[in-house]
């Protein structure tokens, strides 16, 4: 079966069908993560390596070409992307917007990787130096662009400025920003839209996703991340940050971080980082995006600190961040966090 897009991305797809014709050899979508871009390329992807694609320009998912993609095993197909690597290499990470496919390095490690690597780049030599198995195209998908290291992005950059024939280079980037101007400038840039609030509720209703408001919202508006969040489990450990962000004192700082020892430290970190967000927002502008439903709380909080105040929390929030992967105790770490939070107000 083909992939299916989003509904909040039917009209980029119908531009892309426009550009068939005159298609660019590298295609850089790029927009907010957590709203399904590297499904939206996974399925553009498909429908150009398919034999029968339908009037609408999607995959028929019933062609050859349709049943190789659909085993992770198309011969003119490569997906590039961080992955485990073995015990004695750098670590990393992997993005979860997509299933798997056919990729260029091996899996049969554990330790995770947070680059994109020059090996991997440089695999694809071979690939795309032999005839194409359905004297078609050859694809190649590639995602986070961002994880690019140095050595592999120049790599990439070398294929890119003399791009070899009946190749289309598919890269999808959640922060163009952190991607060399030189890429940039090779690639045919396409945004893809965040969908609205109603069209995001609507999706994650469907999906049976209950509270999809509140999910909603404190992922900023990203369905995927909201759908992702809501099925790993109850709202008990974020509703439990919240009450003693609402509520600080010194008390519930110490109580809180003992019931919350076994909860994923990265989560309750990014939680106090959306809270402080809305505290500068409220201060700055009277505004807030992850938790409208909190607004009489924030706006209390507001008026007992000042910018500056908020400003040094904000940087040892993005300090938390940084270890909150491999602190040496749970429960020490989220004290220290809850502590330094609480401070503002005592």
């Amino acid at each position: 079966m083909a992939p299916t897009i989003f509904p909040w991305q039917s009209e980029v797809w119908q531009q892309l069908q426009a550009m068939r014709e005159r298609l660019p050899h590298a295609i850089l979508f790029h927009g907010q993560s957590g709203i399904g871009k590297a499904v939206f390329a996974e399925a553009f992807a498909q429908s150009l390596l398919c034999e029968a694609r339908l009037p609408s320009g999607h995959a028929c998912g019933a062609c050859l070409s349709c049943g190789w993609f659909a085993q992770y095993g198309h011969p003119d197909y490569r997906r590039v992307r961080p992955e485990v690597l073995d015990d004695d290499a750098s670590a990393g990470e992997s993005d979860n917007e997509s299933r798997a496919g056919t990729s260029t390095s091996s899996k049969a490690s554990k330790t995770p990787s947070k680059d994109i690597r020059i090996e991997q780049v440089r695999a694809l030599a071979d690939f795309m130096n032999i005839s194409t198995h359905r004297q078609g195209r050859r694809v190649v998908l590639l995602y986070p662009a961002e994880a690019l290291n140095s050595a592999s992005a120049n790599a990439l950059l070398k294929t890119l400025e003399e791009p070899p024939p009946a190749t289309v280079f598919l890269l999808v980037s959640n922060n163009i920003e952190r991607l060399l101007p030189t890429m940039l400038s090779r690639c045919r840039q396409i945004a893809l839209p965040m969908p609205g609030t109603d069209e995001a509720l609507a999706w994650l209703s469907a999906q049976g996703i209950g509270s999809a408001d509140a999910w909603l919202a404190e992922q900023g508006g990203a369905p995927l991340t909201a759908l992702t969040m809501a099925q790993m489990g109850s709202r008990d450990s974020q509703d439990e940050l919240l009450a003693v962000l609402m509520r600080p004192t010194l008390e519930a700082a110490l109580k809180t971080a003992e019931r919350l020892q076994k909860s994923p430290l990265p989560e309750l970190v990014l939680g106090l980082q959306r809270w402080l967000y809305d505290l500068c927002s409220f201060k700055s502008a009277g505004k807030v995006r992850y938790y409208p439903s909190r607004l009489q709380e924030l706006s209390m909080l507001a008026d007992r600190v000042t910018m500056m105040q908020l400003l040094v929390a904000v940087k040892q929030a993005d300090e938390h961040r940084a270890v909150a992967s491999h602190p040496l105790s749970a429960r020490l770490f989220i004290e220290d966090m809850l502590l330094d939070y609480s401070a503002l107000f005592s």
